[in-house]
């Protein structure tokens, strides 16, 4: 573990204590904790092998990222919003969001005009642009009297970006932004290592957290792959927003064990023995560690959630199969309020090309067996 990174539950199992933060939850927290993570891995697992059958359009696996997901999203308060990037599926299932929203952005039913946006804003597909709309968020709440108030009503933003994202322009404008008008923002980068094939080690010379000392704000590391820590460093990060104490970036250390996306091969740019090493830290098993050798959760347990996951992702399975994407041709109607003449032009491209398909039309083969 790096000398400034909180943990308090070790790759192990073993409960260890930190000076400035603690997880003050019950044993029924401990228990919800490992079995959001479940589902959210079972659900992520069920999504990839559905666009692998070509039910999806593309996925964006979560493995190896429950613990950041759900530790931060259970610290959330009632008042509290989350603006995701498109890899936030366990933050989203931890709040109770439906989870067919998720999977019909990916099939092409839903363009993310989704239910509870007052929570939970709409995945967001272009890199680190939400960390703005966040800011200006947070900014607003402060404008409505929603900060700082003793004995609230008080609320704050969580802004989830990867390692990746912290390159891009838009995203130190926000920091930028959230540091002079003091917002109630947490900017809460999950650190997977990869910018899709790019290692961590190319985009920033130093621990990302220390960045933010720069931009005049806290920055905090914690074990990503540890649900303890990343709960109580963001319980601490929320109620300090919320107070108007201001932003702080709280750097999540984790490891994506899959796919960028489901178009991407990772075994062309990292090693074999990276991806062994990092799987001695996984987050499941070191909680499911905990469970059995301090509570003494006893296995009965663990196989009822596998028996009650299995029913829950046959439903899931099977309602997504019973859904349509509809034709290709009728998302050119949500893209503006009224008629644009640059969406005319591509709508008519397309049913061009979609009529090459057809039988007598030419297409791909039209020509087979003419020599």
């Amino acid at each position: 573990m790096e000398r400034d990174m909180v943990q308090l539950l070790t790759p192990d199992g073993r409960r260890v204590d930190h000076p400035e933060h603690a997880f003050d939850g019950t044993i029924g927290d401990l228990v919800g904790c490992l079995r959001d993570m479940v589902l959210a891995r079972r659900f992520d697992t069920e999504a990839t092998a559905l666009q692998r059958h070509g039910e999806l359009g593309l996925w964006p696996p979560v493995l190896g990222q429950e613990a950041a997901q759900v530790g931060s999203a259970r610290a959330l308060g009632d008042l509290d919003v989350v603006f995701p990037t498109y890899r936030e599926h366990a933050v989203a299932l931890t709040l109770g969001l439906p989870y067919q929203q998720l999977l019909a952005l990916f099939r092409g039913c839903d363009a993310g005009d989704w239910e509870h946006l007052d929570r939970f804003r709409n995945y967001q597909i272009i890199i680190g642009s939400q960390t703005l709309h966040a800011t200006g968020y947070a900014m607003g709440l402060q404008l409505d009297g929603l900060v700082g108030n003793p004995g609230g009503p008080n609320a704050a933003v969580v802004a989830y970006h990867g390692d990746g994202a912290s390159s891009q322009g838009d995203v130190n404008e926000a920091y930028v932004f959230a540091a002079s008008y003091n917002a109630p923002v947490v900017f809460l980068c999950q650190n997977n290592q990869w910018a899709i094939s790019e290692p961590i080690g190319l985009q920033s010379r130093i621990p990302l957290f220390q960045r933010a000392r720069g931009f005049g704000f806290p920055g905090v590391q914690v074990d990503g792959n540890d649900v303890l820590a990343v709960h109580a460093v963001t319980t601490w990060a929320l109620e300090r927003a919320r107070r108007g104490d201001g932003p702080v970036f709280v750097e999540a250390f984790t490891y994506r064990m899959g796919a960028h996306t489901t178009s991407d091969d990772p075994t062309k740019y990292r090693l074999s023995a990276e991806e062994a090493q990092w799987a001695q830290k996984e987050p499941l098993l070191r909680m499911r560690a905990l469970l059995e050798t301090e509570l003494g959760v006893q296995e009965q347990w663990f196989q009822d959630l596998e028996e009650e996951t299995d029913q829950w992702l046959k439903e899931v399975r099977s309602e997504l199969l019973r859904s349509d994407p509809g034709e290709l041709d009728q998302r050119f109607d949500v893209v503006y309020a009224q008629s644009h003449p640059l969406v005319e032009e591509e709508r008519a491209w397309h049913r061009d090309y979609a009529d090459s398909f057809l039988d007598g039309e030419g297409g791909p083969g039209a020509d087979a067996g003419q020599s």
